[in-house]
C-alpha cells in the first residue's frame, strides 16, 4: 500500500512589512500550527516592521531598535523568511508569480498586498526643493534631523520649520520639530486642527493649547509657493501662504494626509475603489481570488482606513480565511486617543454629530483648559460618540459604551467631578479597539490562563499594546474577575517601593543597573527609574547628576530646576523659615535684574525667580551660592519649606519662638529625598498664622511647649492634619519628626503624600494615627534607633546640590539646550513685558493683545 504523504505547504508571498503586514504574518503563524503555509515577506524599507504610531518618539529618546515590532522567533526558520530592501516590481497573475525589484521571481499560491500608503504632497510650487520633507518613515525622520542639525550649526537666532497639514500626523510632525529645538508653524486648510476628529469647540481649545507650546497655527489657508530665501539667506527658505503671509524657514515638512499605495495592483489590472485603494470584499479578497489586500492600501466597504486598528482587524480576518475560516471584516472603530505635544485628545463614535437628530452635550472649562462633548440620540438615551480635549481620562470607559444606552446623566458623565456611574461593561463591549478585543475575550483569557496583572494581559492577548488607551480598563477587568491587584512597583520589579528601599538599604546597592539585574528584569521604565533614583538619593548614595543616576531623574531633577510651561526654569533658593537679610534681598534683586527674571514671593515664604534658560543656570547659581544661598529643592520630591509666623519675638500673641524652630527644622531636613514633597509649618500660637495644620508636618506653640500635627495637605483633596503629640518639649518634638520623616521614606508608596500614607497605616482595627504613635513614640517595631541614626547620617552628610555642581566641570557640561549645538540657547523662548516684569509669550492669554517683546 502506498503510504499517505502530507500535502506540501502552500506558498504565500506578502508584499509589505509595515505594522499591518507584520501583524498578519504573526496572526497566521500563531494559527497555523501545522505550517500549511510557507511565507515570504518583502520589505521595501531596509529595516523590519516598526511602530509608526510612536514615530515622533524617535526624537524623544527612542531608537530604531525600541520601535521594532517583530516578535522573537518570527523569522527564525525557512518557513517564514523576510527580505529587507526588496519589494515587488510587478505581478504575473496568470503565472501566479511576483517579480521583485532585485530581479527575483517568487511563485505564490496566495499573494497578500500590504503595501500601505504614501504621503500626499500638494502640488505646491517649490515642493521639490532641498529642505522639503515628508513625515512617514524612519529614513524621513533621519533626514529631518540632519536638516535641523545643519540649521542649528549655520543659523543664528530663531530656527523655524513649517508643517503643511494640521491633522494627526501634522501635529506629530510639529512635536518632532519642537523636540529638535525649532519653532514650528502649522498650516491647515480647514478652519480647525484635526478636522476629521475634533469639532469646532474642541478645535478652538486645541489650537490655544498648541499655540501655548510655541507652535504658530495658520487655519483656513494654504501654502501658495515655496522658494529659497535669496536676498535674506540663500540657505533658508521662504514660504508664502495664500493669505499673503511670508514665513522664513529652515525646513518644510509635508504631512497633508496619505494615499493608498495601489500602483502595483493597478498595473496588474486589479479592481480599485472609486477614490483609490485596492477593492476587497469582507474577507479581504481582491478581484483576483488568489490575491488579497489589507491595511491602508485596501478599499473595503468603499472606504480606505488610515488608522492601524482597522488594518489589524483585516489582518486577523485574512489569517482566519487562509486557514479555512469564515471571519468577516465589520465596519471598524475609528476612535482615537493620543497625546499631541502633551495635550490629551480623544475622539470616538460619531464625534461630529452627523447622525440625523443627534444631540450634543458640551462642557467647556477655559480655566482648567478642558473640553468635553457627548453626542447622544434624539431621545437622549443612546451614546453615539464624543470629543475630549485637555483631559481624556474618561475615554477608556466612554468609548465602549458607544451604541449602548446611557448609564446616567450625560452632563454628569463628563463633569470634572467625575460623575461616571458605577457600572460594569456588557460582555460584548469592545475594550481594545486596536486589536478588536471585547470584555468577554479579555476576561476569558484572565480566567483561562490565570492572568494576574496588566503585563500578563498584554503578553497573552495584546490588549493595551497598541495605542494604550485601554490600559486603565484592563485593571478594572482584573478586579471584576476577582484578581487581587498586584502591589508590584511596575512590570520590571515585583516588589513595592518600600521593599525596594529595604533591599537597597540592606545590600548597599548603589546603581539602578545592579538593582534591576539582581532583583528585577528588563531595562526599566519611567515609573521605576525615578523611584530608584529617589531611593538612592534618600540613602545618600551619590549626587543625583553623577553617572547612571543622572539618566534616572525626573524632568525637573535633570537641571536642578523646575521646568515651566514655556521651557524655561525657575530658580528657588532656600530662605529658611522665611527669614532673609537685607543684603540677601539685594542679591536676589540684582540677580533677577541682571538675568531678566520674573520675581514672585510665594506662599512658602520665599522668593522664586522665573524665566531662566538652561545655559545661564550655573551662572545664576554661582552668584547666589557666593552670597550664601543654597538650593531650595523646589524641583525635587523633598522638603520644600518650613513656613513660620514671627512668633513670640515680635508678635504680642506669640507664646514660643516659631521662627527659630522653623529655621532649625528646615536646615535639619533640607535636601532629604522622599516619596513625595514635604511641606511644614510652625505657628507661634493657636491663631495659626503659618497654617501648620494644612501641612505634612505642622507645629503649633502652646504655653507648655509644642503640639505636633502630621498628615495634612491642601491640593485637590485637602486634609486637616492629625494631632500626634501635645505639649512636648523641643527635643522630643524634633526626635519625633525625625522618626516620622524616616518612617515615611521607608514605607510609603511611589508618589504617596503623607496624608494618604497616614490613612493607609491602619492595622487590625487601629487607625493610621494610632499605629503611627505606637511606632514613633512607643517603638512597637523596635526600629526607633535605626530611624534616629538614619536622620543623624543625613544631617551629617548633607551638601548643597547646586554648590556641588558648580565645583564639578563634568556636571556643569549638562547645562545646554541642545546637545548637538551646546553654545546655542533655545530660540523658541520669548518674553513680553507686563507690569514691568518679563513673562512668557502665551497666546492663550488673549490673541491680539499687543505687548512689547523683550530683546
Amino acid at each position: 500500500m502506498t503510504p499517505h504523504l502530507p500535502n506540501p505547504p502552500k506558498r504565500l508571498v506578502v508584499v509589505g512589512n509595515g505594522m499591518v503586514g507584520q501583524r498578519f504574518v504573526e496572526a497566521l503563524r500563531a494559527r497555523d500550527a501545522d505550517r500549511a503555509w510557507t511565507i515570504t515577506v518583502l520589505s521595501e524599507e531596509p529595516r523590519r516592521a516598526y511602530d509608526r504610531v510612536a514615530l515622533s518618539s524617535y526624537f524623544d529618546g527612542a531608537d530604531a531598535a525600541s520601535l521594532d515590532l517583530v516578535a522573537d522567533g518570527c523569522y527564525s526558520d525557512d518557513t517564514c523568511v523576510l527580505h529587507l530592501g526588496e519589494s515587488a516590481a510587478s505581478i504575473d497573475r496568470a503565472g501566479h508569480s511576483v517579480l521583485t525589484t532585485t530581479g527575483r521571481t517568487l511563485d505564490y499560491d496566495a499573494l497578500v498586498l500590504a503595501t500601505g500608503s504614501y504621503p500626499f504632497v500638494p502640488p505646491v510650487p517649490g515642493r521639490d526643493l532641498p529642505g522639503c520633507f515628508v513625515y512617514r518613515t524612519l529614513d524621513d525622520l533621519d533626514a529631518i534631523r540632519a536638516a535641523a542639525e545643519h540649521a542649528a550649526a549655520t543659523t543664528r537666532g530663531r530656527r523655524s520649520g513649517l508643517v503643511i497639514g494640521g491633522g494627526l500626523l501634522g501635529l506629530e510632525a510639529a512635536r518632532a520639530l519642537r523636540l529638535l529645538g525649532m519653532s514650528p508653524h502649522v498650516v491647515e486648510l480647514a478652519p480647525r486642527l484635526m478636522p476629521l476628529q475634533v469639532d469646532e469647540g474642541g478645535g478652538a481649545l486645541l489650537r490655544d493649547m498648541i499655540e501655548a507650546l510655541d507652535v504658530t497655527v495658520h487655519l483656513g489657508t494654504s501654502v501658495a509657493r515655496i522658494e529659497h530665501g535669496q536676498a535674506r539667506d540663500s540657505r533658508r527658505m521662504l514660504a508664502t501662504l495664500a493669505d499673503g503671509t511670508e514665513l522664513d524657514l529652515d525646513l518644510v515638512v509635508f504631512s497633508a494626509g496619505i494615499r493608498p499605495q495601489d500602483g502595483l495592483a493597478r498595473d496588474a489590472g486589479l479592481a480599485l475603489g472609486a477614490r483609490g485603494g485596492i477593492a476587497v470584499d469582507d474577507g479581504c479578497a481582491t478581484s483576483d481570488p488568489a490575491i488579497f489586500a489589507i491595511g491602508e492600501c485596501a478599499c473595503i466597504g468603499e472606504r480606505v482606513y488610515g488608522l492601524v486598528a482597522p488594518g489589524y482587524a483585516m489582518a486577523e480576518v485574512l489569517a482566519d480565511r487562509l486557514l479555512g475560516g469564515t471571519a468577516s471584516f465589520t465596519p471598524a472603530d475609528t476612535s482615537t486617543k493620543l497625546k499631541l505635544m502633551g495635550v490629551d485628545v480623544a475622539s470616538f463614535g460619531d464625534a461630529l454629530a452627523q447622525t440625523e437628530g443627534a444631540l450634543e452635550v458640551t462642557l467647556s472649562n477655559p480655566v482648567d483648559r478642558t473640553y468635553a462633548k457627548l453626542v447622544v440620540s434624539d431621545d437622549a438615551k443612546i451614546l453615539l460618540g464624543g470629543v475630549l480635549v485637555g483631559d481624556a481620562s474618561k475615554y477608556a470607559i466612554l468609548r465602549p459604551l458607544v451604541g449602548r444606552p446611557l448609564p446616567g446623566d450625560p452632563v454628569a458623565m463628563i463633569a470634572p467631578s467625575g460623575g461616571m456611574p458605577s457600572m460594569s461593561l456588557p460582555p460584548d463591549a469592545q475594550v481594545c479597539a486596536c486589536h478588536g478585543l471585547t470584555k468577554a475575550s479579555i476576561c476569558g483569557a484572565i480566567a483561562e490562563h490565570g492572568l494576574t496583572d496588566v503585563p500578563g494581559i498584554k503578553a497573552c492577548t495584546k490588549a493595551g499594546t497598541g495605542c494604550g488607551s485601554c490600559v486603565p480598563l484592563l485593571k478594572t477587568l482584573l478586579a471584576e474577575s476577582g484578581v487581587a491587584q498586584s502591589t508590584a512597583l511596575c512590570e520590571h520589579f515585583a516588589q513595592t517601593r518600600a521593599e525596594l528601599f529595604d533591599i537597597v538599604r540592606r545590600d548597599r546597592i548603589a546603581t539602578f543597573t545592579e538593582l534591576i539585574s539582581v532583583h528585577g528584569h528588563g531595562r526599566g521604565c519611567d515609573i521605576c527609574k525615578p523611584v530608584v533614583a529617589s531611593i538612592l538619593a534618600s540613602l545618600d548614595l551619590g549626587h543625583i547628576l553623577d553617572g547612571e543616576q543622572s539618566a534616572l531623574q525626573d524632568t525637573n531633577d535633570h537641571f536642578l530646576a523646575n521646568i515651566q510651561r514655556n521651557g524655561t526654569y525657575s530658580v528657588v533658593p532656600r530662605i529658611a523659615g522665611g527669614e532673609v537679610t537685607p543684603e540677601k534681598l539685594i542679591v536676589l534683586g540684582e540677580v533677577a535684574r541682571d538675568f531678566q527674571l520674573y520675581t514672585k514671593i510665594t506662599g512658602g515664604q520665599r522668593i522664586d525667580l522665573f524665566g531662566a534658560r538652561v545655559e545661564p543656570l550655573p551662572a545664576i547659581w554661582r552668584r547666589l551660592v557666593d552670597a550664601g544661598f543654597e538650593s531650595g529643592h523646589a524641583y525635587g520630591k523633598a522638603l520644600r519649606t518650613v513656613k513660620s509666623c514671627v512668633g513670640s519675638t515680635w508678635c504680642r500673641y506669640g507664646v514660643q519662638d516659631s521662627v527659630s524652630l522653623a529655621i532649625e527644622l528646615e536646615l535639619r531636613y533640607r535636601g532629604i529625598r522622599s516619596p513625595h514633597k514635604i511641606k511644614a509649618g510652625v505657628s507661634g500660637c493657636a491663631r495659626e498664622c503659618a497654617e501648620a495644620q494644612s501641612k505634612d508636618i505642622g507645629v503649633i506653640a502652646t504655653e507648655n511647649g509644642w503640639n505636633l500635627y502630621v498628615g495634612g495637605n491642601g491640593g485637590f483633596r485637602p486634609r486637616h492634619a492629625d494631632l500626634l503629640m501635645k505639649d512636648i518639649d523641643t527635643a522630643t518634638l524634633i526626635r519625633t519628626i525625625d522618626r516620622f520623616i524616616m518612617f515615611y521614606i521607608r514605607t510609603a508608596d511611589r508618589l504617596q503624600r503623607t496624608s494618604v500614607w497616614v490613612e493607609s497605616l491602619s492595622r487590625d482595627g487601629t487607625d493610621g494615627l494610632q499605629y503611627l504613635t505606637s511606632v514613633l513614640v512607643d517603638d512597637s517595631l523596635g526600629i526607633a534607633a535605626e530611624l534616629d541614626a538614619a536622620m543623624a547620617t543625613h544631617v551629617e552628610r548633607y551638601e548643597d546640590e547646586w554648590a556641588a555642581v558648580l565645583d564639578d566641570p563634568e556636571r556643569l557640561r549638562r547645562f545646554v539646550s541642545f546637545v548637538n549645538a551646546p553654545g546655542a540657547p533655545d530660540p523658541s523662548i520669548a518674553f513680553v513685558s507686563e507690569r514691568n516684569q518679563p513673562r512668557p509669550v502665551l497666546p492663550l492669554l488673549g490673541r491680539g493683545k499687543a505687548l512689547e517683546v523683550l530683546a
